[in-house]
């Protein structure tokens, strides 16, 4: 089994833990992490953008000219997508770019997301991670401490306002809990930082 580091809020180094190997020790799965991806942009578009055809633009009932004899290209409308004001060629329209993917991709992505961290070395877990007062400076100075100043996604176990509030100013700092986590979060923050029961509670639901 994977072993890694225990630290306190200090930096201190105060034991260890052992990971889970059918979570944290997998073969890399890239494409099913790529289509994790994939899927979690895709769901977030709105997919309302628009735009007209040449039969939904106004104007252009008539040819603008005759067909022959005037020198100019033949036209039918003046709506056409080669004259300004025309319509759009394959206009978008709104649509639903949502897919899915079944539960053992999912899950695979996410182990294999998970797996990716520890083996970069930008896995560290805390004992615990309290705040006795919602204050920005002392969630830098754990980060700090951790050397998680970086891009840092915080996972907890069970939500804590003082860590959520503390944490919602430092610029490319997310706070997620065990339930909310993805594959996409996961990739797009450059240090994972875990608490010992968020560790517990991912490895009772994935195993």
């Amino acid at each position: 089994m994977a072993s890694v580091s225990v630290y306190n809020m200090e930096g201190n180094e105060v034991g260890s833990l052992e990971l889970d190997d059918a979570i944290f020790n997998i073969d890399v799965n890239d494409h099913l992490v790529h289509m994790a991806v994939l899927q979690h942009l895709a769901n977030k578009r709105q997919g309302t953008q628009k735009a007209k055809t040449r039969s939904e633009v106004s104007g252009g009932g008539r040819k603008p000219w005759r067909q022959k004899g005037t020198g100019h290209a033949r036209q039918g409308s003046i709506r056409a997508p080669q004259w300004k004001g025309g319509g759009v060629v394959f206009a978008p329209t709104p649509r639903d770019y949502s897919f899915k993917l079944n539960k053992k991709e999912k899950r695979i992505a996410l182990k294999s997301a998970l797996t990716s961290r520890v083996n970069e070395n930008k896995f560290i877990v805390l004992d615990e991670l309290k705040l006795d007062e919602i204050k920005t400076k002392k969630m830098v100075n754990v980060l700090k401490a951790v050397k998680a100043d970086g891009k840092a996604l915080i996972v907890l176990k069970d939500k804590d306002e003082n860590v959520v509030l503390s944490a919602r100013n430092i610029p490319d700092v997310k706070v997620s809990l065990t339930n909310t986590i993805n594959v996409y979060d996961i990739l797009k923050y450059s240090t994972l930082v875990i608490t010992k029961d968020a560790v517990a509670a991912i490895e009772e639901v994935y195993a």
